[in-house]
């Protein structure tokens, strides 16, 4: 009974992770270049700025090198350093990750959202405890600019525990903060299935898509759903509107396949 619980969960697991990879999954690599505007040399920000086009584009290589020039043209400056943490981060150098994102919030005690990655980090360097409690500071802090992507990747450290009710009220927190996000939505549908409640994860996906009509992840996350549950009619036509919405991505390839196992 467990093995096909999980192997529920995996196939609406497996919509998520394309988002993670692209950014969305640990705030941590997603930031603004504006912040470091007239934080430091010139020269400075304007690698910062390289890096993180780069970042957000897929090249972490090339990230790093840029950050890594704009600490060198300004050591002290905690956004150059929570740049580079992030480009660490996004190449799994968990260890020059922490690091980098420790100096940060040496330079400013305040920056709250750097708690955000240090907690994200520790986790998966395998410092679970010690990630959770960067997490929980960073949701407690008045400063954190993103509460809701804290509340959301607790959700998701415990889902990893399988502490499956803990990481429900976590998700929870997050949609309650951020209806938009579809990660949550998602996850929150996998920790019900992944507990054997198929039409509740429904009806979440149904709010999730009723939120972000437009978002061809949860549409098709919601096919999946209903697929699951045994309503062919109703994932045929998510699953075929996915694919309408995004016929060249990730979402519109993985409909394609799931409607080839619709019976007819």
């Amino acid at each position: 009974m467990k093995k096909k619980k999980m192997k529920k969960m995996m196939i609406l697991t497996a919509v998520a992770r394309p988002l993670r990879r692209s950014g969305l999954f640990l705030a941590l690599f997603v930031f603004v270049a504006s912040t470091a505007a007239g934080q430091g040399s010139p020269e400075g920000e304007s690698s910062f700025s390289a890096g993180v086009v780069h970042l957000r584009e897929g090249r972490p290589d090339l990230a790093l090198a840029e950050f890594k020039r704009a600490v060198k043209a300004d050591g002290k400056n905690p956004y150059f350093r929570k740049g580079l943490g992030s480009a660490y981060a996004a190449k799994r150098d968990w260890k020059n990750a922490i690091e980098a994102f420790r100096r940060a919030l040496e330079l400013n005690p305040y920056y709250a959202d750097v708690r955000n990655d240090l907690g994200m980090a520790l986790i998966n360097s395998g410092e679970r405890e010690a990630g959770k409690g960067e997490l929980l500071g960073a949701y407690s802090d008045p400063m954190n600019p993103t509460p809701e992507i804290t509340a959301y990747n607790l959700g998701f450290a415990y889902s990893e525990e399988r502490n499956y009710q803990e990481a429900a009220n976590w998700y929870r927190t997050s949609i309650g903060r951020n209806k938009s996000n579809p990660l949550p939505h998602i996850e929150l549908a996998n920790v019900l299935v992944a507990t054997g409640r198929i039409e509740e994860a429904v009806a979440q996906l149904e709010a999730g898509v009723a939120a972000s009509p437009e978002e061809p992840t949860l549409v098709l996350a919601l096919g999946l759903a209903y697929f699951k549950a045994g309503r062919f009619t109703e994932a045929r036509t998510r699953l075929e509107e996915a694919l309408r919405k995004d016929p060249a991505g990730p979402a519109g390839r993985a409909a394609a396949e799931q409607l080839k196992a619709l019976p007819r």
